[in-house]
């Protein structure tokens, strides 16, 4: 078996190893032979609270950027050393994690460095100095190899580029938005550059081409790409499709928008849509709404955190499955408009509203009654819910909605959404705003929708923002369906179809 083969070869590396390091060497080796024996691995994921740098046009002295970073990296150490304690075989920090936000395209260059391709076979801890100051690179690579586990992190890559070029910046030098894993021993294996840049990245230049990166662990093939990336074909779809991983790593700076795209609500409903885990670490700052995150898995979340009410990091850890394909509870194939399209008759259209969910025009209907079965179409989209209120509350309202059509200010993408969805007041003219806690609970649900992609998303969302692991399913059929009622009161459950062929065309990434 290869995997044996690449388990054998550590043997044989670790035998020729001078010895001060043959033990991190034989710890990998046992690590590897632990996890192909129970097609497992502990998985980790660190939510940081990051100290930021204090606002500024111009770039600081490179030493005082330095300081910044090496205060973040003793928090994320700390935590990389606990993980590590408790048998962790990857951990994955936060985008921004080390060095923050606030910048201009000027003061962030002292906070970057050069990042080689992986292919150079480069330990950073052994070797600092081979490709030029890389103080950042060799400290991530130390904490990787001191405690024997792959580390995930964000930093910030600088190239340089010709001048004549007609796409080279005028400062003669391209930045970045960087993702680095390091493995057991601190090798450089995996360099990813974020091709979906949020709009205030005005510091960083977008990749002339999309990158699939991926790498093989004795754990299951990896890939990797970063916050706002998930939301695109590419590379998001790219790598769990064409490049067939097990397992995504997913470092983010999430600013959580409820009633839909909060973290976790997403991130999880990402990983069931996609059959695959996600290992999502969201930076932590409750002024910008950024916390959630977790270890998602095709069945829903092995372990998450959603916290706006401290400023403290938090680790989490579960055990996965190395190859969720493979395993006999892998969800079977969907086909996600084949109930709703079956409907005969779609009664009682004429009472729906429209409402806005930030500035995303739906179509709602009220669910004036405890029980019913109910149906509103926009577009090409018709959502079905059959429901029973176990303890509808009078001052509490809630809407089926739909949404077909293009989402985002800037950067526009195709949404189709189908949504059960608790309205802030008994006001209809509130329905789509932020909630975050109700009282109603529901006997049972099931919606469904007539989706034009195979992408669809499903999740259901708690009062509290809170997660229903194990209480709803989705049929082949497309319905996605309570088991035995809710436990608690429900915000949303909601199906996020996206078409991501009618996509508009990106209006930033122009003559790279």
């Amino acid at each position: 078996m290869e995997l044996g083969g690449c388990s054998s070869r550590s043997w044989v590396a670790a035998a020729m190893l001078p010895s001060q390091a043959l033990l991190p060497a034989v710890v990998f080796a046992l690590t590897a032979l632990q996890a192909l024996a129970s097609d497992t691995f502990l998985a980790a994921v660190y939510e940081h609270a990051v100290t930021l740098p204090h606002p500024t046009e111009e770039p600081v002295p490179p030493s005082e950027a330095l300081a910044l970073m090496n205060k973040n990296m003793d928090v994320l150490e700390g935590a990389i050393r606990e993980a590590a304690r408790q048998g962790a075989h990857i951990i994955v920090t936060p985008e921004d994690g080390i060095y923050g936000w606030r910048f201009t395209r000027e003061s962030i260059y002292p906070y970057l460095e050069d990042i080689p391709d992986p292919v150079v076979n480069w330990i950073p801890c052994t070797d600092p100095s081979r490709f030029g100051p890389a103080p950042v690179q060799e400290r991530l690579s130390c904490m990787a190899r001191n405690n024997s586990i792959y580390v995930v992190a964000n930093i910030g890559d600088k190239k340089p580029c010709d001048s004549s070029n007609p796409s080279c910046p005028s400062d003669g030098r391209y930045h970045y938005n960087t993702d680095v894993v390091f493995d057991t021993q601190g090798k450089l294996v995996a360099r990813y550059h974020k091709y979906n840049l949020f709009r205030g990245e005005t510091q960083f230049n977008y990749p002339k081409e999309p990158e699939a990166v991926t790498f093989e662990t004795p754990f299951g093939k990896f890939g990797i790409f970063t916050c706002f990336d998930i939301l695109f074909f590419e590379p998001a779809v790219v790598l769990v499709n064409k490049m067939q991983v097990d397992t995504v790593l997913f470092p983010t700076a999430w600013m959580n928008v409820l009633p839909f795209l909060t973290a976790i609500e997403f991130h999880s409903a990402w990983a069931m849509g996609m059959g695959v885990n996600l290992l999502s670490a969201n930076t932590h700052n409750t002024s910008m709404a950024m916390t959630g995150s977790g270890l998602f898995t095709p069945e829903g979340p092995a372990a998450y955190h959603y916290d706006s009410a401290t400023e403290e990091g938090r680790l989490l850890l579960a055990e996965l499955s190395a190859h969720p394909r493979l395993s006999p509870t892998y969800p079977p194939s969907t086909n996600w408009s084949l109930y709703a399209t079956s409907i005969k008759k779609f009664p009682g259209e004429n009472d729906t509203f429209s409402g806005t969910v930030r500035r995303d025009v739906f179509t709602f209907r009220e669910l004036r009654h405890k029980d019913g079965n109910y149906t509103v179409c926009q577009g090409d989209l018709c959502c079905h819910l059959i429901y029973q209120m176990s303890n509808k509350r009078r001052h509490e309202i809630y809407v089926l909605g739909a949404f077909d059509g293009l989402h985002g200010s800037l950067i526009k993408y195709h949404w189709q959404i189908c949504t059960l969805l608790k309205c802030p007041s008994t006001n209809l003219s509130t329905c789509g705003q932020p909630v975050e806690t109700a009282q109603t609970k529901f006997e049972m649900f099931s919606l469904s929708g007539t989706f034009g992609t195979s992408y669809v998303f499903p999740e259901v969302l708690y009062s509290g923002v809170q997660l229903a692991p194990g209480e709803f399913e989705v049929l082949r059929d497309g319905r996605l369906k309570s088991k035995h009622g809710t436990s608690k009161p429900l915000i949303t459950a909601t199906l996020f179809g996206r078409l991501y062929e009618k996509d508009q065309p990106h209006p930033l990434r122009i003559s790279l």
